[in-house]
């Protein structure tokens, strides 16, 4: 096995030119630079935030009403089961436009700035015949200003502004924010800001999706003569959970979770029975609140789906899609009452898998089983885009598998570091933990490993470790680690984890 590139190597090469990054991979000159313009694939990469796999009829909801989605789904490339580098924002985020883990690029818990000398999928392509844009939630730090090789900047955030770098201009607000005022709104927050709760009771045309949606189909049109990558991050569907759809769906149609009930016994984690704790504290404890919660979240999938729709039909208009790769992703999951938790920042299935389509020009649409990694996003885009594959990534190219062949890697691993944000207790504090005991799970890790075959660990250097055996246990209710009945698992995969630490550079002991 090649070495990785390690971060260190990232920057150094950066300094250089980010057409150079990946040496061999991609730059202006080795990507086939003689064909006209307009036959360079265009990438259009939509992601939303917290949506978890199950929200469309490919990952078995027919309920939901995603028409757009579940059509954009029967042309694709589906990853059935497609998970996280790590089940929260920043870390996961980093992951996805970078190739690297989150220990590697630093970015290991919310609002740590992506470094300026490691870069993006566009600096890594290189090649200035694309016209770039980024738009929507960035969450990896500078939120407002244009960075990362994108020409082109919409931001609809401004509660990140404590984390601006310094020199930044904490008085300037996002577009969005002048979008609202030029609309007449006055901003609700003290510091003459419009919060998240306030956009999201706007009407359908002034929400955040349909702003992003104008802005998008704006780009296509004006740069449909030139290659082009766009990004659009929605918000939705992200908590404040709710918005002008909460009455889309039949309340009598909403199923809960069947591991709702799921109590966590004293054998799983500390750290996630205090944020179930947490969870029923301020979401609900009854069937009635949990449907209703869910209810209005698949009201705010809806939502992204018409937005969707609108900026692929765009793209059909435009004559674009035949030559344009389009990916649907999120940055991760969302338990959203599965073990009675909401949110997410835990190792299970719904917080961890993610939907993932690619619709890829010239190929087929079909279903891929195999557990694939959103570390392998960024080196699999460079090979659809021309660039050939490159070992020295942190994750591999996905296009073989597409193919119907194999890749070398088919175990998933999964990362959980110190996320001061994630330790939420209930309001009057907890019996479960001690202050002292709080504050040391604020600092456990975990590394996980999901094998072929449906075995997952969870490995925690200060908490409870997990073995599921996903076949016989979707919903993760049996925590195996201790039964005795699967050492020899046990042994294998731990094993895996510390081979893979070795290889991306990951020194935590677990």
């Amino acid at each position: 096995m090649k070495p990785k590139l390690s971060r260190r190597e990232f920057a150094k090469a950066a300094t250089m030119g980010a057409a150079a990054l990946v040496t061999g991979a991609c730059s202006a000159t080795s990507r086939k630079a003689d064909r006209p313009k307009q036959k360079k694939p265009n990438l259009l990469f939509i992601w939303t935030d917290e949506q978890r796999a199950d929200t469309m009829a490919a990952y078995g909801n027919h309920k939901i009403h995603a028409p757009n989605l579940n059509k954009l789904a029967g042309q694709s490339v589906v990853f059935k089961n497609a998970y996280v580098t790590q089940a929260v924002c920043t870390p996961n985020r980093a992951a996805v436009m970078t190739g690297l883990w989150p220990h590697q690029s630093g970015c290991v818990k919310n609002n740590i700035p992506l470094p300026p000398d490691i870069p993006c999928l566009p600096e890594l392509l290189g090649d200035s015949d694309y016209r770039t844009a980024y738009m929507g939630k960035w969450h990896l730090g500078d939120e407002i200003f244009a960075q990362h090789g994108f020409e082109e900047w919409v931001s609809i955030e401004d509660g990140y502004r404590r984390y601006y770098s310094d020199g930044r201009d904490r008085n300037k607000r996002s577009d969005y924010h002048h979008f609202l005022i030029e609309n007449g709104y006055k901003p609700d927050s003290d510091d003459k800001t419009f919060s998240r709760s306030f956009a999201a009771r706007r009407i359908l045309e002034h929400c955040k999706p349909k702003f992003l949606e104008k802005k998008a189909c704006d780009f296509l049109r004006r740069h449909r003569k030139e290659p082009f990558i766009l990004y659009i991050n929605f918000l939705e569907p992200h908590m404040p959970f709710f918005g002008p759809l909460d009455d889309e769906h039949n309340p009598e149609e909403i199923d809960l979770p069947s591991n709702f009930n799921d109590g966590l016994e004293e054998n799983e984690p500390l750290r996630y029975r205090v944020i179930q704790e947490y969870c029923r504290a301020k979401y609900g404890k009854d069937e009635k609140d949990i449907r209703a919660l869910i209810r209005r979240y698949w009201g705010l999938v809806t939502q992204v789906d018409l937005s969707v729709g609108a900026i692929l039909k765009t793209l059909d208009d435009l004559g674009l899609a035949d030559n344009t790769i389009v990916v649907y992703t999120s940055d991760h999951g969302d338990m959203m009452g599965s073990h009675h938790i909401v949110e997410k920042s835990v190792m299970y299935e719904e917080a961890a898998r993610i939907p993932w389509l690619m619709r890829i020009p010239r190929m087929q649409g079909s279903l891929i089983k195999d557990r694939v990694s959103q570390i392998d996003m960024v080196p699999t885009l460079m090979d659809l885009m021309g660039c050939g594959s490159d070992e020295r990534f942190a994750g591999q190219s996905l296009v073989p598998l597409i193919k119907g062949g194999r890749v070398g890697q088919d175990h998933v691993f999964i990362e959980w570091n110190p996320n001061s944000g994630a330790m939420k207790v209930k309001k009057g504090g907890t019996q479960l933990a001690s202050k002292e005991e709080l504050r040391h799970l604020e600092n456990e890790h975990t590394r996980a490993a999901v094998s072929p075959d449906g075995w997952k660990l969870c490995l925690s250097d200060s908490d409870k470790c997990q073995l599921f055996d996903l076949n016989k246990d979707p919903g993760e209710t049996v925590n195996l680690f201790d039964s005795g009945l699967h050492e020899d698992i046990i042994r294998k995969l731990t094993a895996m984890i510390h081979k893979w630490q070795e290889t991306v550079g990951d020194k935590v002991k677990v």
